[in-house]
Protein backbone atom coordinates (compact mmCIF):
# COMPACT_ATOMS: atom_id res chain seq x y z
CA UNK A 1 0.00 0.00 0.00
CA UNK A 2 1.42 3.41 -0.93
CA UNK A 3 2.52 5.31 2.18
CA UNK A 4 0.94 8.54 1.02
CA UNK A 5 -2.50 6.92 0.92
CA UNK A 6 -2.11 5.80 4.53
CA UNK A 7 -1.11 9.30 5.57
CA UNK A 8 -4.12 10.81 3.82
CA UNK A 9 -6.40 8.29 5.51
CA UNK A 10 -4.97 9.10 8.96
CA UNK A 11 -5.49 12.78 8.30
CA UNK A 12 -9.02 12.40 7.03
CA UNK A 13 -10.10 10.06 9.80
CA UNK A 14 -10.00 13.11 12.06
CA UNK A 15 -12.07 15.22 9.69
CA UNK A 16 -15.81 15.86 9.78
CA UNK A 17 -17.54 13.95 6.99
CA UNK A 18 -20.19 16.65 6.79
CA UNK A 19 -17.48 19.27 6.22
CA UNK A 20 -15.71 17.12 3.63
CA UNK A 21 -18.99 16.60 1.78
CA UNK A 22 -19.80 20.31 1.86
CA UNK A 23 -16.43 21.15 0.33
CA UNK A 24 -17.02 18.68 -2.51
CA UNK A 25 -20.74 19.17 -3.00
CA UNK A 26 -20.33 21.17 -6.20
CA UNK A 27 -17.98 18.67 -7.86
CA UNK A 28 -19.43 17.36 -11.10
CA UNK A 29 -20.74 13.82 -10.79
CA UNK A 30 -19.17 10.98 -12.69
CA UNK A 31 -21.41 9.76 -15.48
CA UNK A 32 -21.69 6.86 -17.90
CA UNK A 33 -24.56 5.34 -19.88
CA UNK A 34 -27.11 7.58 -18.19
CA UNK A 35 -25.89 6.73 -14.69
CA UNK A 36 -24.68 9.55 -12.42
CA UNK A 37 -22.40 8.98 -9.44
CA UNK A 38 -21.85 11.33 -6.50
CA UNK A 39 -18.89 10.60 -4.20
CA UNK A 40 -19.04 13.72 -2.02
CA UNK A 41 -19.81 11.76 1.16
CA UNK A 42 -16.64 9.68 1.17
CA UNK A 43 -13.60 10.28 3.39
CA UNK A 44 -11.74 11.97 0.56
CA UNK A 45 -10.62 15.47 -0.30
CA UNK A 46 -8.82 16.82 -3.36
CA UNK A 47 -5.37 15.85 -2.13
CA UNK A 48 -6.39 12.32 -1.20
CA UNK A 49 -8.31 11.89 -4.44
CA UNK A 50 -5.31 13.08 -6.45
CA UNK A 51 -3.11 10.54 -4.64
CA UNK A 52 -5.66 7.80 -5.27
CA UNK A 53 -5.83 8.63 -8.97
CA UNK A 54 -2.04 8.62 -9.18
CA UNK A 55 -2.04 5.21 -7.55
CA UNK A 56 -4.58 3.95 -10.08
CA UNK A 57 -2.54 5.18 -13.01
CA UNK A 58 0.67 3.66 -11.66
CA UNK A 59 -1.16 0.40 -10.96
CA UNK A 60 -2.03 0.23 -14.65
CA UNK A 61 -5.82 0.31 -14.60
CA UNK A 62 -6.03 1.57 -18.17
CA UNK A 63 -3.63 -1.13 -19.32
CA UNK A 64 -5.73 -3.70 -17.46
CA UNK A 65 -8.77 -2.55 -19.43
CA UNK A 66 -6.78 -2.92 -22.63
CA UNK A 67 -5.79 -6.49 -21.78
CA UNK A 68 -9.39 -7.43 -21.04
CA UNK A 69 -10.79 -6.00 -24.28
CA UNK A 70 -7.86 -7.23 -26.37
CA UNK A 71 -8.63 -10.79 -25.31
CA UNK A 72 -5.35 -11.34 -23.49
CA UNK A 73 -4.94 -13.93 -20.73
CA UNK A 74 -6.41 -12.32 -17.60
CA UNK A 75 -7.40 -15.62 -15.96
CA UNK A 76 -4.00 -17.25 -15.40
CA UNK A 77 -5.44 -20.11 -13.34
CA UNK A 78 -7.11 -21.49 -16.46
CA UNK A 79 -4.83 -19.75 -18.96
CA UNK A 80 -7.80 -18.00 -20.56
CA UNK A 81 -9.03 -14.57 -21.49
CA UNK A 82 -12.26 -13.31 -19.94
CA UNK A 83 -14.60 -12.67 -22.86
CA UNK A 84 -17.95 -12.10 -21.19
CA UNK A 85 -17.96 -8.59 -22.65
CA UNK A 86 -17.97 -10.06 -26.18
CA UNK A 87 -21.45 -11.54 -25.59
CA UNK A 88 -22.93 -8.05 -25.68
CA UNK A 89 -20.79 -6.58 -28.49
CA UNK A 90 -22.95 -4.84 -31.09
CA UNK A 91 -20.73 -5.46 -34.09
CA UNK A 92 -18.52 -8.33 -35.29
CA UNK A 93 -15.26 -8.99 -33.45
CA UNK A 94 -12.25 -11.11 -34.30
CA UNK A 95 -11.09 -14.60 -33.39
CA UNK A 96 -12.34 -16.20 -30.21
CA UNK A 97 -14.18 -13.04 -29.18
CA UNK A 98 -16.37 -13.30 -32.28
CA UNK A 99 -17.13 -16.94 -31.53
CA UNK A 100 -18.24 -15.86 -28.06
CA UNK A 101 -20.42 -13.09 -29.51
CA UNK A 102 -22.04 -15.58 -31.85
CA UNK A 103 -22.72 -18.10 -29.08
CA UNK A 104 -25.67 -16.20 -27.65
CA UNK A 105 -27.45 -15.80 -30.99
CA UNK A 106 -28.95 -19.33 -31.19
CA UNK A 107 -30.55 -18.83 -27.79
CA UNK A 108 -32.13 -15.55 -28.90
CA UNK A 109 -33.36 -17.24 -32.07
CA UNK A 110 -34.81 -20.13 -30.04
CA UNK A 111 -36.71 -17.63 -27.87
CA UNK A 112 -38.14 -16.00 -30.99
CA UNK A 113 -39.18 -19.38 -32.37
CA UNK A 114 -40.98 -20.21 -29.15
CA UNK A 115 -42.74 -16.85 -29.36
CA UNK A 116 -43.92 -17.40 -32.95
CA UNK A 117 -44.90 -21.03 -32.41
CA UNK A 118 -42.08 -22.61 -34.42
CA UNK A 119 -40.85 -24.45 -31.32
CA UNK A 120 -43.54 -26.29 -29.36
CA UNK A 121 -44.00 -28.99 -26.75
CA UNK A 122 -44.13 -32.65 -27.80
CA UNK A 123 -47.91 -32.43 -28.22
CA UNK A 124 -47.54 -29.63 -30.77
CA UNK A 125 -48.95 -27.04 -28.41
CA UNK A 126 -47.11 -23.96 -27.07
CA UNK A 127 -45.07 -24.26 -23.91
CA UNK A 128 -46.81 -22.61 -21.00
CA UNK A 129 -44.07 -22.89 -18.38
CA UNK A 130 -40.28 -22.80 -18.18
CA UNK A 131 -38.29 -24.30 -15.30
CA UNK A 132 -34.74 -22.95 -15.02
CA UNK A 133 -32.34 -25.22 -13.14
CA UNK A 134 -28.88 -23.94 -12.22
CA UNK A 135 -26.93 -22.69 -9.23
CA UNK A 136 -24.50 -19.87 -8.47
CA UNK A 137 -23.62 -17.94 -11.59
CA UNK A 138 -26.06 -20.11 -13.54
CA UNK A 139 -28.91 -18.94 -11.34
CA UNK A 140 -28.38 -15.50 -9.78
CA UNK A 141 -28.21 -13.54 -13.05
CA UNK A 142 -31.31 -14.99 -14.72
CA UNK A 143 -33.27 -14.63 -11.46
CA UNK A 144 -32.22 -10.99 -11.22
CA UNK A 145 -33.30 -10.25 -14.80
CA UNK A 146 -36.62 -12.07 -14.49
CA UNK A 147 -37.46 -10.33 -11.21
CA UNK A 148 -36.44 -6.92 -12.52
CA UNK A 149 -38.57 -6.97 -15.64
CA UNK A 150 -41.30 -9.53 -14.99
CA UNK A 151 -43.96 -6.87 -15.57
CA UNK A 152 -42.74 -6.54 -19.16
CA UNK A 153 -43.21 -10.24 -19.95
CA UNK A 154 -45.77 -10.81 -22.71
CA UNK A 155 -45.03 -14.48 -23.39
CA UNK A 156 -47.66 -15.89 -21.06
CA UNK A 157 -44.92 -18.15 -19.68
CA UNK A 158 -44.94 -19.24 -16.04
CA UNK A 159 -41.23 -19.01 -15.14
CA UNK A 160 -39.89 -20.98 -12.19
CA UNK A 161 -36.38 -21.36 -10.74
CA UNK A 162 -34.68 -24.19 -8.87
CA UNK A 163 -31.13 -24.10 -7.48
CA UNK A 164 -30.88 -25.82 -4.11
CA UNK A 165 -30.06 -29.50 -3.65
CA UNK A 166 -32.70 -29.47 -0.89
CA UNK A 167 -35.47 -31.59 -2.50
CA UNK A 168 -38.14 -29.12 -1.46
CA UNK A 169 -36.73 -26.49 -3.82
CA UNK A 170 -37.61 -28.56 -6.87
CA UNK A 171 -40.88 -29.76 -5.35
CA UNK A 172 -41.87 -26.14 -4.82
CA UNK A 173 -40.81 -25.17 -8.36
CA UNK A 174 -42.80 -28.00 -9.97
CA UNK A 175 -45.96 -27.42 -7.97
CA UNK A 176 -48.92 -26.87 -10.27
CA UNK A 177 -46.94 -27.33 -13.50
CA UNK A 178 -48.00 -29.66 -16.30
CA UNK A 179 -45.04 -31.62 -17.69
CA UNK A 180 -46.70 -31.75 -21.11
CA UNK A 181 -46.44 -27.96 -21.40
CA UNK A 182 -43.19 -27.33 -19.49
CA UNK A 183 -39.70 -26.69 -20.87
CA UNK A 184 -36.91 -27.60 -18.44
CA UNK A 185 -33.70 -25.63 -18.91
CA UNK A 186 -30.53 -26.93 -17.23
CA UNK A 187 -27.56 -24.58 -16.99
CA UNK A 188 -24.14 -25.83 -15.91
CA UNK A 189 -20.88 -24.71 -17.47
CA UNK A 190 -19.07 -27.93 -16.54
CA UNK A 191 -22.20 -30.08 -16.60
CA UNK A 192 -20.80 -31.62 -13.47
CA UNK A 193 -22.36 -29.43 -10.77
CA UNK A 194 -23.91 -31.79 -8.25
CA UNK A 195 -26.88 -29.67 -7.28
CA UNK A 196 -27.85 -28.98 -10.89
CA UNK A 197 -27.50 -32.60 -12.00
CA UNK A 198 -29.51 -33.81 -9.01
CA UNK A 199 -32.38 -31.49 -9.88
CA UNK A 200 -32.10 -32.20 -13.62
CA UNK A 201 -32.31 -35.95 -12.99
CA UNK A 202 -35.45 -35.50 -10.92
CA UNK A 203 -36.97 -33.09 -13.44
CA UNK A 204 -36.24 -35.48 -16.32
CA UNK A 205 -37.95 -38.32 -14.43
CA UNK A 206 -40.93 -36.01 -13.87
CA UNK A 207 -41.09 -35.30 -17.61
CA UNK A 208 -40.67 -38.94 -18.63
CA UNK A 209 -43.51 -40.05 -16.38
CA UNK A 210 -45.88 -38.00 -18.57
CA UNK A 211 -44.34 -37.59 -22.03
CA UNK A 212 -42.12 -40.68 -22.15
CA UNK A 213 -39.59 -40.83 -24.98
CA UNK A 214 -40.57 -37.36 -26.13
CA UNK A 215 -39.13 -35.78 -22.99
CA UNK A 216 -36.06 -34.63 -24.94
CA UNK A 217 -38.27 -32.06 -26.68
CA UNK A 218 -38.90 -30.58 -23.24
CA UNK A 219 -35.21 -30.25 -22.31
CA UNK A 220 -32.77 -27.43 -23.10
CA UNK A 221 -29.20 -27.64 -21.81
CA UNK A 222 -26.69 -24.79 -21.62
CA UNK A 223 -23.09 -25.87 -21.08
CA UNK A 224 -19.45 -25.57 -22.09
CA UNK A 225 -19.20 -29.37 -21.97
CA UNK A 226 -21.56 -30.70 -24.66
CA UNK A 227 -19.98 -34.17 -24.58
CA UNK A 228 -20.87 -34.62 -20.92
CA UNK A 229 -24.37 -33.27 -21.61
CA UNK A 230 -24.86 -35.76 -24.45
CA UNK A 231 -23.69 -38.57 -22.19
CA UNK A 232 -26.25 -37.52 -19.62
CA UNK A 233 -28.94 -37.59 -22.32
CA UNK A 234 -28.06 -41.23 -23.00
CA UNK A 235 -28.31 -41.08 -26.76
CA UNK A 236 -31.42 -38.89 -26.87
CA UNK A 237 -31.51 -35.47 -28.43
CA UNK A 238 -32.30 -32.19 -26.69
CA UNK A 239 -31.90 -28.48 -27.33
CA UNK A 240 -28.24 -27.76 -26.46
CA UNK A 241 -26.69 -24.28 -26.26
CA UNK A 242 -23.12 -23.15 -25.78
CA UNK A 243 -21.67 -21.42 -22.73
CA UNK A 244 -18.14 -20.44 -23.82
CA UNK A 245 -15.21 -21.57 -21.69
CA UNK A 246 -13.86 -18.03 -21.59
CA UNK A 247 -17.03 -16.78 -19.86
CA UNK A 248 -17.01 -17.34 -16.10
CA UNK A 249 -20.22 -18.50 -14.47
CA UNK A 250 -20.76 -15.32 -12.46
CA UNK A 251 -20.15 -13.29 -15.64
CA UNK A 252 -22.54 -15.40 -17.77
CA UNK A 253 -25.76 -13.42 -17.38
CA UNK A 254 -25.33 -12.21 -20.99
CA UNK A 255 -25.07 -15.71 -22.46
CA UNK A 256 -27.44 -18.55 -23.30
CA UNK A 257 -27.48 -19.11 -19.52
CA UNK A 258 -30.30 -16.54 -19.57
CA UNK A 259 -32.33 -18.48 -22.17
CA UNK A 260 -35.25 -18.66 -19.73
CA UNK A 261 -35.29 -14.84 -19.52
CA UNK A 262 -35.13 -14.50 -23.31
CA UNK A 263 -38.20 -16.72 -23.55
CA UNK A 264 -40.04 -15.15 -20.63
CA UNK A 265 -39.40 -11.50 -21.46
CA UNK A 266 -38.87 -11.73 -25.20
CA UNK A 267 -35.65 -11.50 -27.19
CA UNK A 268 -36.09 -7.76 -27.78
CA UNK A 269 -35.93 -6.86 -24.09
CA UNK A 270 -32.88 -9.06 -23.60
CA UNK A 271 -31.18 -7.39 -26.55
CA UNK A 272 -31.85 -4.05 -24.88
CA UNK A 273 -29.97 -5.30 -21.83
CA UNK A 274 -27.07 -6.29 -24.07
CA UNK A 275 -27.03 -2.87 -25.74
CA UNK A 276 -26.83 -1.10 -22.41
CA UNK A 277 -23.94 -3.28 -21.30
CA UNK A 278 -22.10 -2.64 -24.56
CA UNK A 279 -22.48 1.09 -24.03
CA UNK A 280 -20.90 0.79 -20.59
CA UNK A 281 -18.11 -1.30 -22.13
CA UNK A 282 -17.36 1.54 -24.53
CA UNK A 283 -17.12 3.98 -21.62
CA UNK A 284 -14.81 1.72 -19.61
CA UNK A 285 -12.62 0.89 -22.60
CA UNK A 286 -11.97 4.46 -23.75
CA UNK A 287 -12.28 6.71 -20.69
CA UNK A 288 -9.22 7.81 -18.64
CA UNK A 289 -9.02 6.83 -14.99
CA UNK A 290 -10.19 10.17 -13.62
CA UNK A 291 -13.54 10.03 -15.46
CA UNK A 292 -13.88 6.26 -15.69
CA UNK A 293 -16.73 5.29 -13.38
CA UNK A 294 -15.73 1.63 -12.96
CA UNK A 295 -12.08 2.48 -12.29
CA UNK A 296 -13.00 5.21 -9.81
CA UNK A 297 -15.24 2.86 -7.83
CA UNK A 298 -12.56 0.17 -7.86
CA UNK A 299 -10.17 2.73 -6.42
CA UNK A 300 -12.78 3.63 -3.82
CA UNK A 301 -13.09 -0.06 -2.92
CA UNK A 302 -9.33 -0.20 -2.44
CA UNK A 303 -9.39 3.00 -0.42
CA UNK A 304 -12.12 1.85 1.93
CA UNK A 305 -11.10 -1.79 2.34
CA UNK A 306 -7.31 -1.67 2.14
CA UNK A 307 -6.47 1.82 3.35
CA UNK A 308 -9.30 2.66 5.75
CA UNK A 309 -9.77 -0.99 6.90
CA UNK A 310 -13.51 -1.09 6.29
CA UNK A 311 -14.65 -4.71 6.49
CA UNK A 312 -18.11 -4.28 4.97
CA UNK A 313 -20.07 -2.39 2.35
CA UNK A 314 -23.85 -2.10 2.34
CA UNK A 315 -25.78 -1.81 -0.92
CA UNK A 316 -29.12 0.01 -0.64
CA UNK A 317 -31.15 -0.38 -3.83
CA UNK A 318 -33.91 2.22 -3.94
CA UNK A 319 -35.61 0.48 -6.85
CA UNK A 320 -37.97 -2.44 -6.50
CA UNK A 321 -36.70 -3.76 -9.84
CA UNK A 322 -33.24 -4.09 -8.26
CA UNK A 323 -34.28 -5.75 -5.00
CA UNK A 324 -32.24 -8.85 -5.88
CA UNK A 325 -29.13 -6.89 -6.87
CA UNK A 326 -27.37 -7.25 -3.47
CA UNK A 327 -27.70 -11.05 -3.71
CA UNK A 328 -26.34 -11.04 -7.25
CA UNK A 329 -23.42 -8.79 -6.35
CA UNK A 330 -22.50 -10.88 -3.34
CA UNK A 331 -21.44 -13.65 -5.70
CA UNK A 332 -19.92 -11.34 -8.30
CA UNK A 333 -17.71 -9.46 -5.83
CA UNK A 334 -17.13 -11.86 -2.96
CA UNK A 335 -16.50 -14.94 -5.09
CA UNK A 336 -14.28 -12.95 -7.45
CA UNK A 337 -12.18 -11.08 -4.91
CA UNK A 338 -12.75 -12.93 -1.65
CA UNK A 339 -9.12 -14.08 -1.67
CA UNK A 340 -5.82 -13.34 0.01
CA UNK A 341 -3.37 -15.01 -2.37
CA UNK A 342 -2.55 -13.76 -5.85
CA UNK A 343 -2.15 -15.82 -9.03
CA UNK A 344 1.60 -15.96 -8.36
CA UNK A 345 0.92 -17.94 -5.18
CA UNK A 346 2.07 -15.08 -2.95
CA UNK A 347 -0.15 -13.62 -0.26
CA UNK A 348 -1.26 -10.03 -0.79
CA UNK A 349 -0.22 -7.51 1.81
CA UNK A 350 -3.49 -5.62 2.30
CA UNK A 351 -7.09 -6.37 3.18
CA UNK A 352 -9.09 -7.29 0.08
CA UNK A 353 -12.79 -7.40 -0.81
CA UNK A 354 -15.11 -6.41 2.03
CA UNK A 355 -18.24 -8.35 2.91
CA UNK A 356 -21.15 -7.08 0.82
CA UNK A 357 -24.75 -7.14 1.96
CA UNK A 358 -27.83 -5.00 1.73
CA UNK A 359 -31.33 -4.92 0.37
CA UNK A 360 -34.19 -2.92 -0.98
CA UNK A 361 -34.93 0.64 0.08
CA UNK A 362 -37.12 1.74 1.71
CA UNK A 363 -37.91 -1.72 3.10
CA UNK A 364 -34.54 -1.96 4.87
CA UNK A 365 -35.25 1.29 6.72
CA UNK A 366 -37.60 -0.70 8.93
CA UNK A 367 -34.95 -3.33 9.60
CA UNK A 368 -31.18 -2.94 9.58
CA UNK A 369 -31.00 0.83 9.00
CA UNK A 370 -31.27 1.22 12.77
CA UNK A 371 -27.93 -0.59 13.00
CA UNK A 372 -26.48 1.54 10.17
CA UNK A 373 -27.41 4.77 11.94
CA UNK A 374 -26.72 4.02 15.59
CA UNK A 375 -24.82 0.75 15.71
CA UNK A 376 -21.28 0.55 16.98
CA UNK A 377 -19.78 0.07 13.51
CA UNK A 378 -19.70 2.76 10.83
CA UNK A 379 -20.11 0.98 7.50
CA UNK A 380 -19.86 2.63 4.06
CA UNK A 381 -23.14 2.51 2.15
CA UNK A 382 -23.89 2.58 -1.55
CA UNK A 383 -27.23 4.05 -2.59
CA UNK A 384 -28.76 3.23 -5.97
CA UNK A 385 -31.79 5.33 -6.87
CA UNK A 386 -33.53 4.09 -10.01
CA UNK A 387 -37.30 4.32 -9.64
CA UNK A 388 -39.76 3.67 -12.44
CA UNK A 389 -40.39 7.32 -13.30
CA UNK A 390 -43.56 6.55 -15.27
CA UNK A 391 -45.30 5.18 -12.19
CA UNK A 392 -47.17 7.08 -9.49
CA UNK A 393 -45.32 10.42 -8.98
CA UNK A 394 -46.16 10.59 -5.29
CA UNK A 395 -44.46 7.25 -4.65
CA UNK A 396 -41.42 8.20 -6.72
CA UNK A 397 -41.08 11.47 -4.79
CA UNK A 398 -41.37 9.67 -1.46
CA UNK A 399 -38.83 7.01 -2.48
CA UNK A 400 -36.37 9.69 -3.61
CA UNK A 401 -36.83 11.70 -0.41
CA UNK A 402 -36.23 8.61 1.72
CA UNK A 403 -33.01 7.75 -0.11
CA UNK A 404 -31.71 11.31 0.22
CA UNK A 405 -32.69 11.47 3.89
CA UNK A 406 -30.94 8.23 4.76
CA UNK A 407 -27.72 9.35 3.10
CA UNK A 408 -27.86 12.75 4.80
CA UNK A 409 -28.49 11.40 8.30
CA UNK A 410 -25.82 8.73 7.94
CA UNK A 411 -23.29 11.41 7.07
CA UNK A 412 -24.36 14.34 9.24
CA UNK A 413 -25.83 12.55 12.24
CA UNK A 414 -27.86 14.33 14.90
CA UNK A 415 -26.15 15.94 17.87
CA UNK A 416 -27.51 16.11 21.42
CA UNK A 417 -27.90 19.87 21.00
CA UNK A 418 -30.01 19.34 17.87
CA UNK A 419 -32.16 16.78 19.63
CA UNK A 420 -32.84 19.13 22.54
CA UNK A 421 -33.52 22.09 20.26
CA UNK A 422 -36.01 20.12 18.20
CA UNK A 423 -37.59 18.28 21.15
CA UNK A 424 -37.09 20.44 24.26
CA UNK A 425 -39.43 18.40 26.45
CA UNK A 426 -37.30 15.26 26.30
CA UNK A 427 -35.40 14.06 29.36
CA UNK A 428 -31.63 13.69 29.01
CA UNK A 429 -32.07 9.93 29.23
CA UNK A 430 -34.27 9.84 26.13
CA UNK A 431 -32.43 12.64 24.33
CA UNK A 432 -29.14 10.76 24.52
CA UNK A 433 -30.76 7.77 22.87
CA UNK A 434 -31.79 9.90 19.90
CA UNK A 435 -28.26 11.06 19.10
CA UNK A 436 -26.86 9.85 15.77
CA UNK A 437 -23.08 9.79 15.52
CA UNK A 438 -23.01 10.50 11.77
CA UNK A 439 -19.71 10.28 9.93
CA UNK A 440 -20.93 7.27 7.94
CA UNK A 441 -19.70 7.41 4.37
CA UNK A 442 -21.83 6.75 1.31
CA UNK A 443 -21.88 7.04 -2.45
CA UNK A 444 -24.99 7.81 -4.48
CA UNK A 445 -25.73 6.32 -7.90
CA UNK A 446 -28.83 7.33 -9.84
CA UNK A 447 -30.55 6.95 -13.20
CA UNK A 448 -33.41 9.10 -14.45
CA UNK A 449 -34.89 6.67 -17.01
CA UNK A 450 -34.28 3.17 -15.74
CA UNK A 451 -35.04 0.31 -18.14
CA UNK A 452 -33.38 -2.71 -19.78
CA UNK A 453 -30.53 -0.64 -21.25
CA UNK A 454 -29.80 1.05 -17.91
CA UNK A 455 -29.91 -2.35 -16.20
CA UNK A 456 -27.39 -3.81 -18.65
CA UNK A 457 -25.09 -0.84 -18.18
CA UNK A 458 -25.30 -1.15 -14.39
CA UNK A 459 -24.39 -4.84 -14.30
CA UNK A 460 -21.53 -4.31 -16.77
CA UNK A 461 -20.29 -1.46 -14.57
CA UNK A 462 -20.19 -3.75 -11.53
CA UNK A 463 -18.37 -6.45 -13.51
CA UNK A 464 -15.67 -4.00 -14.60
CA UNK A 465 -15.41 -2.52 -11.13
CA UNK A 466 -14.86 -6.02 -9.73
CA UNK A 467 -12.18 -6.77 -12.32
CA UNK A 468 -10.32 -3.51 -11.66
CA UNK A 469 -10.53 -3.93 -7.89
CA UNK A 470 -9.05 -7.41 -8.24
CA UNK A 471 -6.25 -5.92 -10.32
CA UNK A 472 -5.49 -3.35 -7.60
CA UNK A 473 -5.40 -6.10 -4.96
CA UNK A 474 -3.24 -8.36 -7.13
CA UNK A 475 -5.91 -11.07 -7.39
CA UNK A 476 -7.39 -13.20 -10.15
CA UNK A 477 -11.13 -12.43 -10.10
CA UNK A 478 -11.92 -15.32 -12.44
CA UNK A 479 -11.20 -18.39 -10.30
CA UNK A 480 -12.83 -19.70 -7.11
CA UNK A 481 -10.70 -22.25 -5.28
CA UNK A 482 -12.61 -21.75 -2.05
CA UNK A 483 -15.82 -22.87 -3.72
CA UNK A 484 -14.16 -25.90 -5.29
CA UNK A 485 -12.79 -27.14 -1.98
CA UNK A 486 -16.22 -27.18 -0.39
CA UNK A 487 -17.59 -29.27 -3.27
CA UNK A 488 -14.77 -31.80 -2.87
CA UNK A 489 -15.37 -32.17 0.85
CA UNK A 490 -19.11 -32.64 0.37
CA UNK A 491 -18.43 -35.55 -1.98
CA UNK A 492 -16.07 -37.12 0.54
CA UNK A 493 -18.56 -36.76 3.38
CA UNK A 494 -21.55 -38.37 1.68
CA UNK A 495 -20.60 -41.91 2.80
CA UNK A 496 -20.19 -40.64 6.36
CA UNK A 497 -23.62 -38.97 6.27
CA UNK A 498 -25.11 -42.24 4.98
CA UNK A 499 -23.49 -44.14 7.83
CA UNK A 500 -21.18 -46.22 5.64
CA UNK A 501 -18.01 -44.86 7.24
CA UNK A 502 -17.04 -42.54 10.06
CA UNK A 503 -15.87 -39.01 9.25
CA UNK A 504 -12.17 -38.36 9.87
CA UNK A 505 -12.77 -35.00 11.53
CA UNK A 506 -13.89 -35.51 15.13
CA UNK A 507 -16.25 -32.52 15.20
CA UNK A 508 -17.83 -33.51 11.89
CA UNK A 509 -18.27 -37.08 13.13
CA UNK A 510 -19.96 -35.79 16.28
CA UNK A 511 -22.33 -33.57 14.29
CA UNK A 512 -23.23 -36.46 11.97
CA UNK A 513 -23.98 -38.60 15.02
CA UNK A 514 -26.19 -35.83 16.39
CA UNK A 515 -28.06 -35.58 13.08
CA UNK A 516 -28.56 -39.32 12.71
CA UNK A 517 -29.93 -39.67 16.23
CA UNK A 518 -32.62 -37.15 15.35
Amino acid sequence: MPADLSKHAERLNKASLASLAASRADDAPLSASGWKLNLARQYLDKDAETALLTFGKKAGLEAAAGRLFDGEIVNPSENRPALHWALRAQSPLEGEAEAVRQSVLPALEFARKMADGSVTASNGKPFQAVLHIGIGGSDFGPRLIADAFGDKATSGIDLRFCANVDPFDLDRALEGLDPESTLVIGVSKSFGTEETLYNLNRARAWLEASVGDKSDQHLALVTANPDRAKSWLGGREAHVFDMPLSVGGRFSLWSAASLACMIYLGADIFEGILRGAADMDAHVKSTPVAENMAMRLALLDYWNASVRSEKMRVLLAYANRLRMLPTYLQQLEMESNGKTVGPDGVGVQTATAPALWGGEGSVGQHSYHQWLHQGSQAVPCEFILAPDMERDPEGVTALTAHALAQAEVLANGRSLEEVKAEEPDLTDIVANQKVHAGGRASSFLSHAKFGPEAFGALIAFYEHRTYFAGHLWGLNPFDQWGVERGKTMATRLKPAVSGEVKADDAATAAIISMIRKG
